[in-house]
């Protein structure tokens, strides 16, 4: 017997109602109309019509049907595991919907810079999935420059950016994770790496490997400032986005850098990491001010910090972010206080 029913008047891809896949569903299992009617409490008659009227959608045969037995075609077997998964898929609606306006469920796009990669990040993201299993986390390693742009566009809900202490770009929101020293990444072969101790004003002449001011402009503009003060001017020899290509092309003999206290951890093969003494205070006006040391300048000039922030758009709610905010806000205090 071919399955396919003739039907003239059916509609291109016709929206079937969930209530006819479960009447089919209950003639599938019981393969008795009367029985299927019954645990469905409605009557025969609606419900032969009902399935009927499922058959002329689809254009096939579901049941054979005789006086004696009700027996499911091909088409009908087909029919029954997918039948099954979409009203469950539909029972779930409605905890899906409020997992994710409570923040349990859905996506979220998180930016970050290469340096909350070596420790920050991963143990946040470990945290946040055991917490939120069913939100999709989408990471993109981006500059802060993109970062914004990504922002501004709401491409991303949230992003780690490295920045000088004070930065407060309009819109954002942010979250401080972590304030750092700037530090001094040398050639393992200069002759500064093994000296007892640094003189800014020695440090300050030599060529300087450093990012584009584009990708951090506050904390590019706090080291050239702290050139600026020193009376120099900087000698860049050679500019790189990474902080990890930085250190690299530190190695290579091409300058020294500055770079976060963090990037420590980054052990590349010719690199030494120096921090530099804070400033030493002025003596009282009568005493006069303190000698400067060999090759620096006279005065306090201080290396710059660098603080790195979760920023998120003031303009956009996102349930999943505001967990994503709490869960590292919570790791931060139990942690202790921001790293200094």
């Amino acid at each position: 017997m071919n399955d396919a029913v003739d039907d003239p008047q059916l509609p291109p891809e016709p929206l079937i109602e969930l209530r006819l896949w479960r009447q089919f569903l209950a003639v599938a299992e019981a393969l008795h109309f009367g029985r299927a009617a019954l645990g469905l409490h409605m009557t025969q008659p609606p419900l032969t019509q009902a399935i009927a009227q499922l058959e002329r959608v689809l254009g096939v045969r579901l049941f054979d049907r005789t006086k004696r037995r009700v027996q499911l075609t091909l088409a009908g077997q087909a029919l029954v595991p997918e039948a099954r998964e979409l009203l469950a898929r539909a029972r779930a609606l409605p905890l899906v919907a409020r997992a994710s306006a409570d923040g349990r469920a859905g996506r979220l796009r998180l930016a970050f810079v290469s340096t909350v990669g070596f420790t920050l990040l991963p143990q946040w993201v470990q945290a946040f999935r055991h917490e939120c299993p069913n939100v999709v986390l989408e990471l993109i390693e981006a500059t802060g420059d993109v970062q914004l742009q990504l922002l501004e566009r709401g491409e991303i809900e949230a992003g780690f950016m490295l920045h000088s202490p004070g930065f407060a770009p309009a819109g954002l929101h942010r979250l401080l994770i972590a304030s750092d020293p700037l530090v001094l990444a040398l050639p393992e072969q200069h002759v500064l790496a093994t000296a007892r101790s640094l003189a800014l004003g020695k440090v300050l002449e030599q060529p300087l490997v450093i990012f584009p001011r584009r990708i951090a402009p506050s904390l590019h503009d706090a080291v050239f400032a702290m050139y600026h003060a020193s009376g120099r001017l900087p000698q860049v020899a050679q500019e790189a986005i990474q902080m990890q290509t930085i250190v690299n092309l530190v190695s290579a003999g091409l300058g020294v850098a500055w770079v976060p206290e963090s990037v420590c951890q980054f052990q590349r093969p010719g690199v030494v990491y120096r921090s530099l003494p804070a400033p030493r205070s002025r003596r009282p006006m009568a005493a006069g001010p303190p000698a400067a040391a060999p090759g620096e300048q006279p005065g306090l000039v201080a290396v710059p910090k660098c603080e790195t922030s979760l920023v998120w758009s003031a303009l956009r709610t996102n349930p999943a972010l505001q967990r994503f905010v709490a869960c590292v806000g919570a790791s931060l205090q139990s942690g202790g206080v921001v790293r200094t």
